[in-house]
């Protein structure tokens, strides 16, 4: 039930050595759309069952990693117990819906932000902002 993967190491090492704006290019070129290292990874996090979720603030952005099917309450215990004990919302935006508004104040005028509850399920590339009392 496992899925092959064929990696070139070569290829990899060229990817890396190359500046960030060539990387697509080169990519295309080889008939690609991701790196090998990307796609291992993907692989790797759905044969786990994981999936990401972000928060962000105006200093940094991070990365969750949780188990997938997990709600809303247990997955802010994953950032800090009091945020699950104290849970009352998860403001949450898809980051495809922030991507195609260009900024979160855009995303908030076009209506892509949604209130969820402690049952919410989270889902991958969800960005959250949990409002929490403790």
């Amino acid at each position: 039930g496992y899925r092959l993967l064929t990696v070139c190491a070569k290829s990899e090492e060229e990817i890396e050595q190359l500046p960030p704006e060539d990387r697509e290019l080169f990519l295309s070129e080889l008939g690609i759309s991701e790196s090998g290292v990307s796609r291992m990874a993907r692989a790797m996090y759905s044969q786990l069952g994981l999936i990401s979720f972000l928060t962000a603030g105006e200093d940094e952005v991070k990365a969750w990693t949780i188990r997938a099917g997990l709600p809303a309450k247990k997955a802010a215990g994953k950032i800090h117990s009091d945020i699950e004990r104290g849970f009352i919302r998860a403001e949450t935006v898809s980051y495809s819906d922030l991507a195609a508004a260009g900024s979160m104040a855009a995303a908030r005028e076009k209506g892509c932000f949604r209130l969820e509850g402690k049952e919410y399920t989270v889902r991958d590339g969800d960005i959250i902002n949990f409002r929490f009392n403790v």
